[in-house]
């Protein structure tokens, strides 16, 4: 005895629906989906043979979801979206390069995924953004091409005015696990300005290396990832851009907007920047030397391990 409830006039070729899943008028589910409990299949939902849809998923009316989609448990999808299937595959066929929609993530309504993206958790594609790569867990997307405008669930923190002249260093403890904000001593001088930073006495740890990013298209993200042992300090000496830091249970967004105000990123923080100025220039110290295997760069690994700390 079926579970589930299904509109005479909608299609199913596929009983592999969980209980309690509502499949509403003139929806279309093609043969070898799989239906989680708890869902409901909007009108005019067309689902693509092989899809797997998680538990408490909702799929508004006239969505189009391409053969072969991953959508994680309590994802939502509004009406008119289209998932778009590979070019180089026939028509209703399952690729090598699937959509995955991880869990509760948020698609708008008439939003268009091409082929092989990638929507991390909780992150929010916003009603009609194109997307055309793979989008960070809790980042908010927009536009054609959909590029990061915003972080949810994220505190953004007001800009600090600058300080008056002062030798002084001020800091904050922020509310992500060990991240430190630095407000740098400022010397104003008719002959030029001059802030300073001792490492060791005033800075949290000696350096071993730096890097700089500059000319970044305003649209891009950095970062990404997390490190295991390695410390970073940053310094954007000139333009701005922001930064995202998160331990997996906070995150807090600040921008860098002046040479004398650093952000100390410690290890087992996820960190990411954003919003460059076109004359964005972010220096970076590290207090160790590059090691690709101190680099956590997926945000499901990082949760796992920043769990057992």
């Amino acid at each position: 005895m079926r579970q589930f409830s299904i509109h005479p006039s909608a299609l199913s070729e596929s009983k592999d629906i969980g209980p309690n899943t509502q499949v509403e008028a003139f929806a279309y589910i093609a043969q070898q989906v799989r239906v989680g409990k708890n869902c409901v299949i909007g009108p005019h939902v067309c689902i693509g043979k092989h899809a797997v849809i998680g538990d408490r998923v909702i799929i508004r009316g006239a969505a189009q979801i391409c053969a072969g989609t991953i959508i994680e448990d309590e994802v939502s999808i509004a009406a008119h979206a289209a998932f778009l299937s590979d070019r180089n595959s026939d028509s209703g066929n399952v690729t090598d390069n699937p959509i995955v929609l991880r869990r509760g993530c948020k698609i708008g309504a008439s939003a268009t995924l091409c082929s092989g993206v990638t929507i991390g958790e909780h992150s929010v594609v916003d009603p009609g953004a194109v997307v055309t790569r793979s989008v960070q867990p809790h980042a908010i997307v927009a536009g054609n091409p959909a590029t990061v405008i915003a972080f949810a669930n994220t505190l953004e923190m007001p800009a600090h005015p600058a300080a008056p002249s002062s030798a002084l260093v001020q800091t904050m403890e922020s509310k992500v696990r060990g991240v430190k904000i630095y407000e740098l001593p400022s010397i104003r001088d008719p002959r030029g300005n001059l802030t300073v930073g001792e490492f060791e006495r005033t800075l949290p740890f000696v350096p071993k290396r730096y890097f700089m990013t500059f000319d970044v298209p305003s649209f891009d993200v950095r970062g990404e990832h997390a490190h295991r042992t390695c410390h970073q300090f940053l310094l954007c000496v000139r333009g701005s851009c922001a930064v995202v830091v998160d331990d997996g249970l906070n995150r807090e967004e600040f921008l860098l907007d002046r040479p004398t105000f650093g952000v100390h990123v410690p290890p087992m923080v996820w960190a990411t920047e954003y919003k460059h100025s076109q004359d964005s220039r972010l220096l970076v110290f590290a207090s160790e030397h590059y090691d690709p295997a101190d680099y956590i760069r997926d945000y499901q690994i990082y949760l796992k391990e920043a769990g057992s700390l």
